[in-house]
């Protein structure tokens, strides 16, 4: 399977929307990613329903959502409704991790799980069979065009480990600070989604730039 490139729209350009996603649209991307922040969780507030809608209206790709929030399990189904198809809850927010990537699925949406770069990966042991992907965040959560942190290729060759080990056809995604200088490092220490922000939309022309992370 090839990787996935995921355009995250926190960096595009919020005065003209519907153009960044008809860019996103029209170019190789696969995914929009869509970072939702509640400003408890994480230090930041991004956006809500309305805007997701608003997404949805124009995206002819599939919406990958990162809910930074707590409490995520109250809004799975708003977040169904809509457009998400992929909706992924922090490990940190979930007291009740089964029960939440449970009630994603049941909601007929596939379901993830985001790790903070100082969560350790076998955390993830007990759920990795049951989830579609795992988020891992490359830098710290809440804001977009951070340094990238060195330590996240340790951690996806320890996830891609646990994955085989334990049969899972989770999906890696990294989200933070990918770029045209790491991202073939990324796939080759086993990435297969790459989330990219400020490297797309701040590019002179972000198309041929989503070209380039296609390739490897």
């Amino acid at each position: 399977m090839s990787h996935i490139v995921a355009p995250s729209l926190l960096a595009a350009n919020f005065a003209n929307l519907q153009a960044d996603i008809e860019l996103v649209n029209n170019s190789r991307a696969d995914w929009f990613h869509i970072d939702i922040m509640d400003g408890v969780f994480v230090p930041n507030i991004s956006f809500g329903f309305p805007v997701l809608k608003a997404i949805q209206k124009f995206a002819k790709k599939p919406l990958d959502v990162h809910l930074m929030i707590v409490e995520p399990d109250r809004y799975a189904q708003a977040f169904k409704d809509a457009g998400a198809e992929i909706l992924s809850v922090h490990i940190e927010a979930c007291p009740h991790l089964h029960r939440s990537v449970q009630h994603i699925k049941n909601l007929g949406m596939k379901a993830g799980v985001a790790i903070n770069p100082h969560t350790p990966v076998h955390t993830l042991e007990d759920i990795i069979a049951d989830i579609d992907l795992v988020c891992m965040m490359s830098v710290n959560p809440g804001f977009g065009a951070q340094k990238f942190i060195e330590n996240t290729y340790e951690k996806i060759k320890k996830l891609k480990a646990l994955i085989a080990q334990k049969n899972s056809k989770a999906l890696i995604e990294i989200d933070g600070g990918v770029d045209l200088n790491n991202y073939k490092k990324l796939l080759d220490c086993g990435a297969n989604v790459l989330v990219a922000g400020n490297t797309v939309f701040s590019a002179t022309n972000p198309v041929q730039t989503i070209e380039q992370l296609k390739s490897h």
